[in-house]
Order: C-alpha cells, then structure tokens, then sequence
C-alpha cells in the first residue's frame, strides 16, 4: 500500500501483467512491483492475475484485471512532455506500435486503449505568448499534425 501520494489505477480486461510489461518497456525510471492473483474466492479466475503495481518514468500506477465491465476514453490522457522531435517520435512510435492509433495533435491511443497526449514542451509558451498572432499560427500548424512536428511548430510560431 502507498501511502506518499498518488497511484493511478488503470482497469484492464485480462490484459493487467501485458500492459504493464509494456509500459515499463517504453519509459525510463520503470519497474514492475508486486503481482497480485485472484484466489478461490473469485471474482476472477484461482491463479489468474488480479493487479500488478508498476513505476512508469517515475509515476505509480496499479494495472488491474476488473474485466470488460469499463474501457477507456479519451477523458482521461496522459500527458508525455517531450524536449525535442526525437523524443517525441520515439514515444508516438513506441506506444502507437502493434495497434495503437494515431490522433489529432499529439493525441493516439495505444494498443490497449489508453490515451495520450505526445506534446512538445514548449507548446504552452508558444500556444500561450501574449502576441495572439504568433499563438495563432502556431495553433493552426498544430491542428493540421497528428504527430507533433517541432520544426514546423517553431517556423510557424516565428513566421517563418
């Protein structure tokens, strides 16, 4: 049990250890904790895994087997800040990989249905400048991407 702050729990269909696995894969700082298992008191399956307890880049989560009852949407994202296009392609290609969906501005769903946001650090400075006109083009360039293109955020933003 944690008892320092947060630990987001994430409702699986079976998929709990796989989806776990995965996510420790792609980001740094991350490792698989305590693997729970249902026993004969149900609901699930004697033996069957119920949670397992992983760190992604440093974030505690809980992947839990629950069962079909509740998927995701895009109410909840997750948000990864990126420095520079290179980290930002490799999370877009890494999490949109065997069946993961590609969206509108820096959004995709990976494999198991879990949105995020891929985003270029400086996106609230350049989308947030008091020179409207600037915040303008680079929100326009950024609503005709689906991956985020550094370079052509920063030309936009410049004028260029």
């Amino acid at each position: 049990m944690t008892t320092d702050g947060f630990m987001t729990c994430l409702w699986f269909d079976g998929q709990a250890e796989e989806a776990a696995a995965f996510y420790v894969s792609v980001f740094k700082n991350s490792s698989i904790g305590r693997v729970t298992r249902y026993t004969d008191s149900g609901p699930g399956q004697a033996g069957a895994v119920l949670t397992v307890d992983f760190t992604a880049n440093g974030h505690k989560f809980l992947a839990l087997n629950g069962g079909p009852q509740f998927t995701f949407n895009e109410a909840i994202s997750f948000q990864i800040l990126c420095g520079d296009q290179q980290e930002i392609d490799h999370y877009w290609t890494r999490l949109t990989e065997n069946g993961g969906e590609p969206g509108p501005c820096g959004w995709l769903k990976d494999r198991f249905g879990v949105s995020w946001q891929v985003v270029y650090d400086r996106m609230p400075a350049l989308l947030g400048d008091p020179d409207q006109e600037k915040a303008a083009r680079t929100t326009k360039a950024m609503l005709s991407m689906g991956k985020l293109d550094v370079a052509a955020l920063e030309k936009a933003y410049a004028g260029e």
